[in-house]
C-alpha cells in the first residue's frame, strides 16, 4: 500500500485546484455550495481512508519505506526529489492531518454556508492540508520546508479571510511575519545540515548523526528549535498566534489546534536522535516550553472572549508538549499532539458553534429593528446555552474533562506522561531545572483545569445574560438554538475520540500493577519506538503512582474550585475577586505581559525610525543619487552625440566615406 502514499498527498491537491479554478472561471459553480463543500470534504477523507490502509497494513516493526516520484532540483553535486516517507511517524500525522481535518471541512459546510467567499474557502483548506501533508510526509528537509512555508502562506490566507476587516488583515500580517522570523533560523539550520551531511535526505542525516557533536549538535538543535518556537508559538514568538483568532472559527480548529501549531513538535521528534546529543539544547527547549505553558495559562485565567482562552490554552498545551520533548518523551509529546487534536478541535468547534448562535440572535434582533450590538464571542454575554444547545455542551464539558486531565479521558493519560518525563529528568542532568519545571507544570495543570471550567461553566451553566445587559435584547433567548447536524455531528466524534483516545498510550504500569503481567500494552510507545528516541524512565512503580494520585488530586481539585467560584452565574463576581486579590499581578496577566507592547516598543518604532531617518534619506541620497547621476550622464553624451544626428543623407556618406579611410590607414600603417 506504500507506494499509494502519493495520492495522499495528490487529491487535495485537486481539491484545491478544482474549486480553485472553477471558482475563478465561472459565477454558476460558486453558487453551487454543496458541490464546492463535499468536493473539499471528500478530498482530505479519501486521504484518511489511504492513510488508515497503509496504517493497518503496517506494524510497530516494520521498516521506513520511501517513495521516490521525480527528481525536483539537481544542481552540480546536489539533487533533491519529491520523495515521500512512509514510517510509523508520518502515518500517524497523516491519520491526524486528515481524520481532524475531514471533520473540519463537514463542519465548515455549516458554519460558512451563508460567506460569499465559501468557494474560496475551502478551496485554501484544501491547500492547506496539502502543504501540511508535504510537511509530515517529506523524506528531505528541503520538501519538509516547502511544506513549512506552505502552512504559513494558507494560515495567512485563512487567517485574514475577512480581509475587508483591517484588524483581521493586520493578524494576517502578524502570524505570516513571526512565522518568517523563526523560518529564517531553520533556514540556517539546513545550511548547517547540508554542509555536515552533505545532503538533506532523512536517510542520509540520520545515518551520519555521529557527525554532530558539540557545539554543531547544539547550534543545530537550537536552530531548529527556534524554527519550531514560530510554527508552534513559544516564547518568543508566540504572539501571533491568539490574534490568529480574527479568522473564521473552523481554521482555529484546523490550524490552531491540530495542524499547523504542532509541527515544531512534529520537527522535533523527527530529529529526536540529533536532540539527544545535546543535553543543553534539551534542557533550552524544556524551559521555553515551561516559561510558555505558565505564560499563557495565567492570561487565559483573564479573557472573557471565549475563543481567545481557548488560544491561550493552546499555546500553554503546546508548551507541554515541548516541556516533554526537553525532558527526553518525545513519544509522550507525540502522544499529547494526538490527544490535544481531538479535544481542543472539539473546544474550537464547539465555541464556533456558540459564536454561530449568538451571531444568529444579534441578526434577528436587527431584523426586529432592535438597535443592540454585543460581541458575540464575550462570555459575559452568555450563560445558561447548555439548555438551548444540548450536543454542544455535552460534548465542550466532555473536552474540558479531557483537557483538565480527569481520569481516564485523553488529556489524563497523555498529561501524566508529561509528568512523569519531567520528574523522571530531575534524577539526572540539570535535575533541579527539571524538578523546577516540573513543579511549573503542575501548577500550569491546575490553571488549566480551573480557566477551563470557567470557560464552559460561564457560557452553558447559569443564565441566558444578553437579555439583562443589553436594552431591547429582553426576547433574545427565543432565537438561541442548536447548531445544524453538519455542525454536531464532527463535534460529537471529537468528542468520542477524547473520551477513549487516551488508551492508545496506557502506561505499562497500569496493566502490570494489577495483572502482573510484564507485557507491554503501550501501542503508541511500541508504534513509534523504531522511528524515535526517548529517555529511560527510571522511576520505581511506587513513585509513578504517586504521581498520578497527584496529577488526579491536581485535576480534581481545580475543577471542584471551579464549580464552586463559576457555576451559577458567580463568574463576574468571581473574577472580580481574583482581581483583586492578586491585584497589580492579575493586571499584568490582563494585559499579557504586554510582550506585544515590549516588541512595538523596542523593535517595531525603531524599526520604522530607521527605515524614516536613515534607511529611507541612504535610498534617496546615495541609490537614488547613483542612479540619477548615470541617467544624467547618459543625458549629457546623448545631447552631444544628437547634433552629429541631422537627418542628411550626404552628412553621413560622407561620415562613412571618412570612416572607410581611417581604417585603411590603421591597416596600412
Amino acid at each position: 500500500m506504500a507506494e499509494y502514499v502519493w495520492l495522499i498527498i495528490a487529491i487535495p491537491l485537486a481539491g484545491f485546484l478544482i474549486n480553485g479554478l472553477m471558482g475563478l472561471s465561472s459565477e454558476s459553480y460558486r453558487r453551487q455550495k454543496s458541490v464546492i463543500g463535499w468536493l473539499a470534504t471528500v478530498a482530505v477523507f479519501v486521504p484518511f481512508l489511504i492513510s488508515l490502509q497503509i496504517f493497518l497494513s503496517m506494524n510497530a516493526g516494520s521498516e521506513a519505506t520511501v517513495v521516490r516520484l521525480f527528481t525536483w532540483i539537481e544542481a552540480g553535486d546536489f539533487t533533491s526529489e519529491i520523495a515521500y516517507r512512509v514510517d510509523q511517524l508520518s502515518i500517524l500525522m497523516a491519520l491526524v492531518v486528515t481524520g481532524v481535518g475531514a471533520l473540519i471541512h463537514l463542519y465548515s459546510m455549516g458554519y460558512m454556508k451563508n460567506d460569499e467567499g465559501y468557494w474560496k474557502f475551502f478551496t485554501y483548506l484544501n491547500l492547506f492540508i496539502f502543504a501540511m501533508l508535504n510537511l509530515v510526509m517529506a523524506n528531505n528537509l528541503l520538501l519538509l520546508f516547502l511544506g513549512w512555508e506552505g502552512v504559513g502562506v494558507c494560515s495567512y490566507l485563512l487567517i485574514g479571510f475577512w480581509y475587508g476587516d483591517i484588524k483581521k488583515s493586520a493578524a494576517a500580517n502578524k502570524a505570516f511575519i513571526y512565522n518568517r522570523v523563526g523560518d529564517f533560523a531553520f533556514l540556517i539550520a539546513m545550511f548547517l545540515v547540508f554542509r555536515t551531511v552533505g545532503s538533506l535526505d532523512f536517510d542520509v542525516i540520520f545515518s551520519n548523526l555521529d557527525l554532530f557533536q558539540g557545539d554543531l549538535a547544539f547550534w543545530v538543535a537550537v536552530l531548529m528549535f527556534i524554527g519550531a518556537t514560530g510554527k508552534s508559538a513559544q516564547i518568543p514568538l508566540f504572539v501571533w498566534l491568539p490574534d490568529a483568532m480574527a479568522g473564521p472559527t473552523p481554521v482555529s480548529a484546523l490550524i490552531h489546534a491540530a495542524t499547523m501549531v504542532t509541527s515544531g513538535i512534529y520537527l522535533i521528534t523527527r530529529f529526536s536522535g540529533l536532540y539527544m546529543t545535546s543535553p543543553e539544547a534539551m534542557l533550552l527547549v524544556a524551559v521555553i516550553g515551561g516559561l510558555t505553558a505558565i505564560v499563557a495559562a495565567t492570561i487565559a485565567l483573564t479573557q472573557h472572549d471565549i475563543k481567545k482562552v481557548l488560544a491561550y490554552s493552546t499555546v500553554s498545551q503546546l508548551g507541554f508538549m515541548f516541556l516533554a520533548l526537553g525532558s527526553g518523551g518525545f513519544v509522550a509529546a507525540m502522544f499529547h499532539v494526538v490527544t490535544h487534536a481531538f479535544f481542543k478541535a472539539c473546544l474550537f468547534l464547539g465555541s464556533g458553534s456558540v459564536i454561530h448562535a449568538m451571531h444568529h440572535v444579534e441578526h434577528e434582533l436587527e431584523h426586529e429593528g432592535k438597535d443592540v450590538h454585543f460581541d458575540p464571542q464575550d462570555m459575559r454575554n452568555m450563560g445558561g446555552l447548555k439548555e438551548y444547545m444540548p450536543s454542544t455542551y455535552k460534548t465542550f464539558l466532555i473536552s474540558t474533562f479531557a483537557i483538565a486531565g480527569i481520569p481516564f479521558l485523553s488529556g489524563f493519560f497523555s498529561k501524566d506522561e508529561i509528568l512523569a518525563y519531567l520528574f523522571n529528568a530531575g534524577l539526572g542532568e540539570f535535575g533541579a531545572i527539571y524538578f523546577a519545571l516540573w513543579g511549573l507544570a503542575v501548577v500550569t495543570a491546575f490553571l488549566t483545569a480551573f480557566y477551563m471550567f470557567r470557560l464552559t461553566l460561564t457560557t452553558f451553566h447559569g443564565t441566558f445574560k444578553l437579555p439583562t445587559k443589553f436594552k431591547g435584547a429582553e426576547n433574545a433567548a427565543k432565537y438561541l438554538h442548536e447548531s445544524p447536524a453538519s455542525m454536531t455531528i464532527p463535534l460529537w466524534v471529537l468528542a468520542i475520540l477524547a473520551i477513549f483516545g487516551g488508551f492508545m498510550g496506557v502506561p505499562e504500569f497500569f496493566v502490570s500493577t494489577f495483572t502482573g503481567s510484564e507485557s507491554n500494552v503501550n501501542w503508541l510507545y511500541n508504534w513509534l519506538s523504531g522511528v524515535t528516541t526517548r529517555a529511560a524512565i527510571i522511576l520505581p512503580l511506587g513513585v509513578k503512582w504517586i504521581l498520578v494520585a497527584f496529577a488526579i488530586l491536581v485535576a480534581v481539585a481545580a475543577t471542584i474550585i471551579a464549580y464552586k467560584k463559576y457555576d451559577n452565574d458567580k463568574g463576574e463576581e468571581t473574577d472580580a475577586a481574583i482581581k483583586q486579590r492578586f491585584g497589580g499581578l492579575y493586571t499584568t496577566w490582563e494585559d499579557k505581559y504586554k510582550f506585544d507592547e515590549a516588541y512595538e516598543a523596542s523593535i517595531i518604532r525603531p524599526g520604522f525610525k530607521l527605515s524614516d531617518r536613515v534607511l529611507a534619506v541612504f535610498d534617496i541620497k546615495v541609490v537614488d543619487g547613483f542612479v540619477n547621476a548615470i541617467g544624467s550622464i547618459v543625458q549629457f553624451f546623448g545631447s552631444l552625440l544628437r547634433f552629429v544626428q541631422t537627418g542628411v543623407i550626404h552628412t553621413y556618406a560622407i561620415a562613412f566615406v571618412l570612416g572607410v579611410i581611417l581604417i585603411i590607414g590603421l591597416l596600412i600603417f
